[in-house]
């Protein structure tokens, strides 16, 4: 009886592993870049948190801390909400806010609806001077507007008129591009399946379009709205006299002049307004993005 013996198998040498040193790894996380980022928010924020930490001051200082006080905001001489010229400027800022909401939102809605059916060599033109609004310094539009207003629609008086038509000139673009991202992102089968089941455009539009739109019109909505509250440079050329001056005019002219903790007070309430704005619009967008295209169906199906 013979034995075969198996031939020896070769070892099979691992690959020595070489140490990578950490700033030579790709995939490393980036600490560096979030060293910096972190810096730059801190940076950003540290100083509009002092202005708010000392619109709760005890006393009239704005770089000594005196004690926690709510004196500054209400039901105590020299407030916001009982000076007459504060709140002034507070309703001033509102109600330019609404308003230009309410003409900015339908006419950005209609320039994207429009915009997105148009189908030429034109079209690519027309949107790109749609967005000239984002991209042109601010100032430079302040300052076009003044000189068309006084100079060649003088039937618009400087003031709210004024300002509210320099506000709807560069915060409909805002509107524009974010109802017509989400009008790509729906496409034409709705309207179309709304077609076959006997709409006509209008009403494909009116009962399947628009209740798909309205997530971004709310969000592009308050956009808008966040934007005017802000505006300083467009509603400081605009604003013509004392009476209708915005919190952002009547910041830059106090601040300069003897400035109590009121005036902290004051932006505070401009920037929780501002950010609430915000907040909406990022949680109206979020949950859409949630529900998918399944309330969309479900639309289309109610409808039918």
């Amino acid at each position: 009886m013979t034995v075969v013996e198996r031939p020896a198998v070769a070892e099979v040498s691992r690959p020595i592993r070489t140490r990578v040193p950490p700033w030579r790894n790709p995939w490393r996380r980036p600490y560096v870049l979030a060293a910096i980022t972190w810096a730059y928010i801190l940076w950003s924020l540290v100083p509009v948190l002092v202005a708010i930490q000392f619109s709760f001051n005890d006393g009239r200082s704005r770089s000594t801390w005196q004690g926690f006080s709510r004196q500054w905001y209400c039901c105590n001489e020299g407030s916001v909400f009982e000076d007459p010229s504060m709140f002034h400027s507070l309703r001033n800022s509102l109600v330019l806010g609404v308003a230009t909401v309410i003409v900015a939102t339908p006419l950005g809605v209609a320039l994207a609806m429009g915009l997105t059916r148009w189908r030429s060599r034109a079209s690519a033109v027309a949107n790109g001077v749609a967005l000239v609004p984002l991209v042109t310094p601010e100032i430079v539009v302040g300052s076009a507007l003044y000189l068309v207003v006084v100079n060649l629609y003088q039937f618009v008086p400087l003031g709210r008129p004024a300002m509210l038509l320099g506000h709807v000139t560069f915060t409909v673009s805002y509107v524009l591009v974010i109802v017509r991202s989400r009008l790509l992102s729906i496409g034409s089968e709705y309207e179309e399946a709304a077609r076959d089941l006997g709409a006509n455009s209008l009403q494909a539009v009116r009962t399947i379009l628009l209740p798909l739109l309205m997530p971004a019109v709310f969000a592009s909505a308050m956009i808008v709205f966040a934007t005017s509250l802000d505006d300083f440079v467009v509603s400081q050329f605009l604003f013509g006299s004392a009476q209708n001056e915005t919190v952002p005019i009547l910041l830059y002219n106090a601040v300069r002049a003897a400035p109590t903790p009121a005036l902290n007070a004051l932006a505070s309430i401009l920037l929780v307004g501002s950010f609430l704005s915000l907040i909406l619009a990022y949680v109206v967008l979020r949950a859409r993005r949630r529900g998918g295209e399944e309330s969309a169906l479900e639309t289309l199906a109610d409808w039918g």
